[in-house]
């Protein structure tokens, strides 16, 4: 995860920096506010302090802010610098260099990545010295998200609205992508959240699995530059902006989507909740009411892991990674051993699920990595984080393969 200044400045669009924030944070990312005093004329600066628990930097002039030079020690350890909106004062500031408050002391105390997303009317985003302003600053190697078109707060109708907070989060998340990774260019299909099983037309048999640790596992994956389709069973929080999203309900619908994917894909992540039971036949109406016990026939369903670690067992191939987990009540460490030697995989997340503060419908979780290169207790934390060790630990996979089939 990266540590992000969002800087805020004076114009109409600073509204929307509360939803690139927000996105940003979506994204598994820590964001500190930094705003200029016309910044703060529009949007108090207490709403982002609620949403990212940090104090909002506003003036480089506070008692006690020269104790630890702020604005250097905050450069020397922010992942990127982002502007939004960017109005043409504060381009034309870092354009020529001025430094005459925090935030564009901040510019030239950085190293770090700096995009800008620049707001303002139509003909002053034409105007020639905002536009050789922005041509300086793409020289030294500042980003750009470009403004859309449509009416302005000026009543024009034109280029220079503020770019939508998801287009920015996006490029910010490129910017920080690890230019190293291995997951870059790769295919990653990973699965997330429950599956419901219809008894009938109006009930079914699910599980509490939310999908958070999937999705989680998705948008990590997609931030290290992977190409990743998810596979989601029906959950009541939004999906992450990755490049493929399949929509299922069933663990028949599920075991179809993946297998439809599975043969392409570099790495598999089983996330999800799976049924290993289903009704063998649903009632096409709602079953009555009766005084009598019901009784429910159940047919196994197919082991989409299992299925696939055969798969590749039987080609004789190292590809694709598979990867699954194992919720479980007791003897968690013992079952997710057996589990990864049954199913022919190279890595079983074990985790307790009869706590209430991790596994299903929790937005925290502790886990133990169970590979052939030994068990990784990871402690209690959230599952952005979580993702991010479970990501290591393939790359590391990843390298190993690498190494092992590169010509000698």
């Amino acid at each position: 995860m990266s540590l992000i200044a969002l800087g805020v400045t004076g114009g109409i669009g600073a509204y929307k920096a509360v939803e690139v924030c927000r996105g940003l944070q979506k994204r598994g990312h820590e964001v500190v506010a930094v705003m200029t005093r016309s910044a703060a004329r529009f949007v108090g600066p207490v709403t982002f302090e609620a949403i990212t628990r940090r104090r909002v930097i506003t003036s480089q002039w506070k008692p006690g802010l020269n104790a630890d030079i702020e604005h250097v020690a905050l450069a020397d350890g922010i992942d990127l610098l982002l502007v939004a909106p960017c109005t043409a004062n504060v381009i034309g500031k870092f354009a020529v260099g001025i430094a005459d408050d925090f935030l564009t002391s901040l510019y030239l105390a950085t190293r770090a990545p700096v995009l800008l997303a620049p707001a303002m009317n139509t003909n002053m985003l034409a105007h020639e010295a905002v536009q050789r302003n922005l041509q300086t600053l793409a020289a030294r190697g500042v980003g750009v998200v470009e403004p859309g078109e449509g009416y302005l707060a000026c009543g024009w109708i034109g280029k220079g609205r503020l770019a939508e907070p998801e287009e920015i989060v996006d490029a910010a998340c490129r910017l920080l992508t690890p230019p190293d990774s291995l997951l870059r260019g790769r295919h990653v299909l990973v699965t997330a959240g429950p599956t419901y099983e219809d008894i009938d037309a109006v009930r079914y048999i699910g599980n509490r699995s939310s999908g958070r640790m999937g999705f989680a596992l998705a948008e990590e994956a997609r931030r290290r530059g992977a190409h990743v389709t998810l596979v989601a069973g029906p959950t009541r929080l939004d999906p992450p902006a990755v490049d493929e999203v399949v929509r299922v309900r069933s663990a028949a619908e599920m075991h179809a989507a993946v297998t439809a994917v599975a043969s392409r894909a570099d790495v598999v992540i089983m996330a999800a909740a799976v049924a290993d039971y289903a009704p063998a036949a649903a009632a096409s109406g709602k079953l009555a009411k009766a005084d009598a016990p019901l009784a429910l026939t159940l047919a196994r369903t197919t082991d989409i892991l299992a299925e696939l670690g055969s798969t590749r067992a039987r080609l004789g191939s190292a590809t694709p990674v598979l990867v699954g987990f194992a919720a479980e009540t007791e003897d968690v460490l013992a079952k997710a051993r057996e589990k990864r030697k049954r199913k022919l995989v190279d890595l079983v997340v074990a985790n307790d699920v009869s706590r209430p503060d991790r596994g299903f419908d929790a937005e925290t979780n502790e886990v133990t990595l169970v590979g052939d290169e030994g068990e990784e207790a990871v402690p209690l934390q959230s599952k952005d984080r979580i993702a991010a060790v479970i990501l290591d630990r393939i790359e590391r996979l990843l390298r190993v393969r690498t190494s092992a089939t590169a010509p000698r």
